[in-house]
This record gives structure tokens, sequence and C-alpha cells, in this order.
């Protein structure tokens, strides 16, 4: 099973790439972030025709989320993070596929810090830790894939001594992070690859991609049952090549197939009165 996640930094404005990608490459599930789409403007019949069932939760020129699986229908099971009922901004979304709960995320950037947004920031990522906390405790496979806007370490930036200033990188932000991870949860990447200077993201400004001036802001967490699992991580880093690209790159985890059926019933967390449960096999 290929999991891949990408800040397509436009959706309809790099279909074309999104698509190209989807040809390519053949991941059975994506996690799409920063649509800067409304709703009624995500390019379902182009992704339908591409083999993809599809939920997004979009915002007009800002944000937005989505994920795609390949021949099926994700099952929707929370549209928002919770702990902040007035928050509208559209960073969260979560679906059960093939078993497999996977929530798509992306984390605010928080620039400039300090101020509001810095503090936005780290509100959500609060609200994302108690969150975190409560799905390891359902005990079935769990994903959390996304842009955190956060750098984890000195080897995920080329310069750190130019960004300890940055919401992306400032300590307190990364003490967040690790914070989260320390739950048990399994940086996937890191773990595959623990020496290597790996990035996501390249800045369209000062020939940052030409010079390989990169950072990884895209993470995939993973709870236990899909951490033993895991046997392949890596970035689609020539698509940040391709014309009209997003400043990110695909990033994409492989699993192997589970063997031991279980079942367990989760509670759909949408709000409103519909709540429901719905049930997850692994087969």
């Amino acid at each position: 099973m290929k999991i891949a996640s990408f800040n397509v930094n436009g959706i309809n404005g790099r279909l074309s790439v999104l698509l190209r990608w989807l040809e390519e490459a053949r991941p059975d599930v994506v996690c799409l972030q920063e649509l800067k789409a409304p709703d009624g403007r995500f390019p379902i019949g182009a992704i339908a025709k591409a083999g993809y069932g599809a939920i997004w939760h979009g915002q007009k020129s800002w944000n937005g989320v989505a994920i795609l699986a390949r021949g099926a229908e994700p099952i929707e099971t929370r549209r928002g993070l919770p702990g902040d009922p007035e928050d509208n901004q559209s960073r969260y979304i979560e679906a059960v596929i093939d078993g497999t709960l996977i929530a798509c995320l992306y984390l605010p950037n928080g620039n400039p810090a300090p101020g509001p947004r810095f503090a936005y920031k780290m509100r959500w990522f609060q609200r994302l830790t108690d969150y975190a906390a409560e799905l390891l405790a359902l005990d079935v496979p769990i994903i959390l894939a996304g842009d955190y806007n956060v750098m984890p370490t000195e080897l995920d930036v080329y310069k750190p001594e130019r960004w300890v200033d940055d919401a992306l990188f400032r300590p307190d932000v990364r003490e967040a992070f690790r914070g989260l991870a320390e739950q048990g949860w399994t940086d996937a990447l890191r773990t595959l690859h623990p020496g290597e200077r790996i990035y996501t993201f390249w800045d369209y400004l000062r020939n940052a991609w030409g010079r390989n001036a990169g950072l990884r802001l895209d993470h995939f967490l993973l709870n236990p049952l899909v951490a033993q699992r895991l046997i392949a991580a890596d970035v689609d880093r020539d698509v940040r090549g391709w014309e009209k690209a997003s400043d990110h790159a695909p990033v994409w985890i492989e699993l192997s197939v589970s063997t031991k059926p279980t079942r367990r019933r989760l509670r759909s967390a949408r709000p409103g009165p519909d709540r429901h449960e719905l049930s997850i096999i692994r087969s």
C-alpha cells in the first residue's frame, strides 16, 4: 500500500502536475494540502477520471485539504480539528481507507513570530497533540500525514543558523513536534533515512531548487500498528522541477500488507447531530 502526501499549492492552477504525477506514481492514497479553492471548485471530475475517489474540505484562496483513494471512496470520519468550534480554517480532514484511519493536515505557518499568527499555530499544534492522544487510544491503524510547517531537526533545513527565529524552526515549535511524536508516533521518513538531508520544499525565490536549499516540512507520523508495516519512504523530488510545479514535492510511504484480521469500532467525530459509528476492518 503506497500512501502519499502532497502540498499542491493551488489544485486548479497545478492540476496538470497533479494528474501527471498520479499517473506516473500511482499511489493508493493521497493527502493533499493547500488546495486554495472553495468546495465547489474542487476538480472532482478530473480526479475521478484519473481513477480516484475523493473527499475534500476547501476554502477560498487559502488552505484546503483533501484525501484521494485509487479505485475507492474514502469514508469521511472527521472534518476540522476538534478543540475550537470557532476555527473555520480548512486544515484537517480524516477518513477510513482499506481499514486504516488516515488524517490529512495542514498546520499553520505561524510567521511572523512572535505575533497572533504564531500564537494560532501553537494553539493548533496543541489541539492536534490532544486529539492525537485520543486517536492512539483507539488501537487501530492510524496515519497523520501532511504539511506540518516545521523542520524537526537541523538535518531538515539547509542552513539551520538562518532559521532560528522563524516560526517553522523556533525551539518551541520543534519541541511541540517532538512532544507529539513522543506520544508513540513514528516519523516515517526520518526512521528509514536517519542521517540523510532530505527535503520536501524548495522556495521559488533565490534559486532555492537549483541550489538544493530545501526544508523538510511534510511528514508522516505512524501509530505502532502502522509503523511495524513500514517498508519504504521517500520524496518524489523530481516533481519539484516540473513546469508549473508546486514549491513542495510529493512525499510517500509504502506499507506491507497486514495479515492479522481485526475488527474495531470507530466513532465519527463529525460535528452535528449525525454522529455515527464506522467499522474498521483489517484483512
